[in-house]
């Protein structure tokens, strides 16, 4: 089941988020990437679920995947010029952002980002978007791939602690 997260949700989304990039960023990253992008990057960005466009999928009560999009100008967490990325973006000029998007690994390759992702977009689409961009992390890649999103640049991300981390913006156009 897929539904809107809520504040409630926030300590499962934390887990999910920080279970995701230990177990599965581990096999695009090295062991001394993997701690910081659990820190800096499995945080969970409470603005996303305030603006009701973060979503959860639950299994037996459990939150198992989390993942979302926003019409803010932000792209991502975990570095000092996102968190200063302020205001909001026109969706007759730039992409929607998909953002935080995490699965659980004991759920991973089940579906359920694609799940997410597809809500999301269509959710995007309904309030006049018509492309979407997102920052990925390595382990997020097949997938955006798989689901149409073409790789725009490999960019270099340096977290707070001076781990640089490798990563993908990746594009999309909507239907």
């Amino acid at each position: 089941m897929i539904r809107k997260a809520t504040i409630d949700d926030l300590p499962a989304i934390e887990r999910v988020m920080r279970a995701s990039m230990s177990s599965l960023g581990a096999n695009f990253y090295d062991a001394e990437k993997v701690p910081s992008a659990v820190q800096f990057i499995a945080i969970p960005d409470r603005q996303l679920i305030d603006d009701g466009t973060y979503y959860v999928v639950v299994e037996d009560d459990a939150i198992v995947a989390c993942g979302g999009w926003s019409w803010r100008r932000k792209l991502f967490t975990g570095t000092s010029d996102q968190d200063a990325a302020i205001g909001d973006i026109d969706p007759a000029h730039d992409p929607a952002r998909i953002r935080a998007m995490f699965v659980h690994p004991d759920y991973a390759r089940r579906g359920l980002g694609r799940l997410i992702l597809a809500t999301s977009e269509e959710q995007a689409l309904q309030l006049g978007f018509t492309r979407f961009e997102l920052m990925a992390t390595l382990p997020g890649v097949p997938l955006y791939e798989a689901c149409g999103y073409d790789r725009v640049e490999n960019v270099t991300l340096d977290l707070p602690d001076g781990t640089r981390l490798d990563c993908v913006r990746m594009e999309k156009a909507g239907a």
